[in-house]
């Protein structure tokens, strides 16, 4: 049902009583068949509400993944700013957690970003949490900028972010990526999320939670993200 709400851009209001996802478990396994329909996974999307909570991610199908500048669909065209990095090594899974230092030395490359959400349902915001997670927690596109350098040296708690529609800046925000210390993303999916993903390889992007919110833009606007030292992304919806 929610492949082909996608699919036909026909969203429903909501699953039936006895389809409503139960367990990340099945919200997980609903995510990989949707992501795997559209063709190969390009990344993986990864965030949490807090420092404390454990982090949940979902697969990104390459065909929604974008370079800055491109213009792209939307029904919901609702959009966050975020800070996203480049695989530059291959990460398999092993017995041995990987260390911090390690992933993170994997990593190719830093980029500003902006996450599209979309949905298979009506109203994103009127379902149950769970059952939102297994469609693919509303990603609908990801939009990456350029690589910045020495990203290693930034402190993000004190990075600056402004997210514009039409040039009117509608958010802006100081360290406010939501789990409290995004470097520790991409060592949870390179270790926890190893046993779902298969480990994380080289080409593939990762990007770790909304800066700004959920901001709706209308058909036929930009927008841009620009961070104070990690750049600006830009896109064009349709």
């Amino acid at each position: 049902m929610l492949l082909d709400a996608r699919r036909t851009g026909q969203p429903i209001a909501d699953l039936p009583q006895e389809l409503q996802i139960a367990s990340v478990e099945e919200a997980s396994f609903v995510q990989d068949l949707i992501a795997t329909a559209f063709g190969p996974v390009g990344g993986y999307k990864i965030g949490a509400p807090s420092l404390e909570a454990t982090p949940t991610f979902a697969p990104m199908p390459t065909a929604w993944i974008h370079p800055s500048g491109c213009e792209i669909p939307g029904r919901l065209r609702i959009l966050e700013a975020e800070i996203a990095f480049l695989v530059g090594e291959d990460l398999p899974p092993r017995q041995e957690p990987y260390m911090r230092e390690e992933v993170l030395a994997a990593m190719a490359s830093c980029h500003p970003a902006i996450e599209v959400l979309e949905s298979g349902f009506t109203d994103n915001t009127a379902v149950a949490k769970l059952t939102g997670n297994a469609d693919l927690q509303f990603n609908g596109a990801f939009v990456y900028g350029a690589a910045v350098a020495n990203w290693q040296s930034i402190d993000w708690h004190k990075e600056r972010v402004t997210l514009a529609v039409d040039g009117v800046v509608r958010v802006d925000r100081t360290g406010s990526n939501t789990s409290g210390d995004l470097l520790r993303l991409p060592v949870f999916l390179a270790n926890e999320g190893a046993a779902r993903t298969g480990g994380l390889r080289r080409g593939q992007w990762i990007t770790t939670g909304s800066w700004t919110g959920n901001t709706p833009a209308l058909a036929g606007s930009i927008a841009m993200a620009e961070f104070s030292t990690a750049g600006r992304v830009q896109l064009r919806f349709a």
